[in-house]
């Protein structure tokens, strides 16, 4: 059986990764700046975005391997998942926290790039 395989999932979860780093990049600025943050940098918004970010990342990399084979693009999402939720485990604010979570979410994008360019060649 064929699986139909919708672009608008990858193209909506490179949205997705560039509004963090919009996000990421906005407050690191702020709080560099101003060293204070309103609560849409709150560290809660970065467990929303991966909450958001797993089933989309999922649905989105499991489609697109069914129909090209290949494995080293989910891998590279899985790993952008990965750092991501590990930033979580550090201060909100910190370098360290700001630096993982832009590494994940701009690993995540490349991976749904990648499966879209594989898709097309598919």
């Amino acid at each position: 059986m064929a699986s139909h395989h919708s672009p608008l999932l990858d193209r909506l979860a490179i949205g997705l990764s560039g509004l963090c780093l919009l996000h990421c990049t906005a407050g690191f600025l702020l709080l560099t700046l101003f060293t204070l943050s309103g609560e849409w940098l709150d560290h809660r918004v970065h467990a929303i975005g991966l909450l958001l970010a797993m089933p989309l990342a999922a649905i989105a990399l499991w489609r697109g391997w069914r129909r090209h084979g290949r494995a080293a693009i989910g891998l590279m999402g899985v790993a952008g998942l990965l750092i991501m939720g590990l930033s979580l485990l550090i201060e909100h604010g910190e370098t360290l926290e700001i630096l993982l979570s832009m590494a994940g979410v701009t690993l995540l994008a490349v991976a749904h790039w990648q499966n879209l360019r594989a898709l097309r060649r598919a």
